[in-house]
């Protein structure tokens, strides 16, 4: 996958842009997936401690998008492994951006989609069916909202109301 953006240019670019058109995630993710840079369409989900929803999601086709979980910041479980980064890659999503762990570093460095979150973590979740999809997320104090573009390299995070 080619990818024809810089966050630090769209950030060149939206400088003077209001917070509600163009925002800049915390530079507080690491890269943990195969893929260095990717942008999409967003997708929610919203849970703590509990990936049932994160795995329906990754389970069904992506379509390029990019899925942004509300994990609540927590650090105790991760809520992507190694299996759930293999089916967002095989289903075509273009990226996942989870505030909280993840799990099988180096399980999810092997598959062809963009990986960001807070840090590693091998113990799982429970799986309780609890969580929303399809809602507006607060990440590390940033609203993100489904139908959004995302963007992300190296370099950084944005989000932006339309396509740049």
């Amino acid at each position: 996958m080619t990818v024809s953006f810089s966050t630090c240019d769209l950030c060149d670019e939206h400088k003077a842009s209001s917070d509600a058109d163009f925002r800049v995630l915390p530079p507080v993710f690491k890269d943990f997936g195969g893929r260095n840079a990717f942008c999409g369409p967003v997708v929610t989900v919203k849970c703590h401690e509990d990936n049932t929803f994160v795995k329906a999601m990754v389970d069904a086709p992506g379509h390029g998008r990019v899925l942004v979980v509300d994990g609540g910041g927590s650090l105790r479980k991760a809520l992507l492994g190694g299996n759930l980064g293999a089916a967002a890659a095989r289903n075509g999503w273009a990226g996942v951006v989870i505030d909280g762990c993840v799990r099988d570093v180096g399980e999810l460095l092997a598959c062809d989609v963009g990986i960001r979150a807070l840090a590693s973590m091998p113990m799982p979740t429970e799986k309780r069916q609890q969580g929303l999809t399809d809602v507006s997320v607060q990440i590390q104090g940033v609203w993100v909202h489904p139908g959004e573009m995302l963007y992300a390299d190296a370099d950084g995070i944005v989000v932006m109301r339309q396509k740049a």
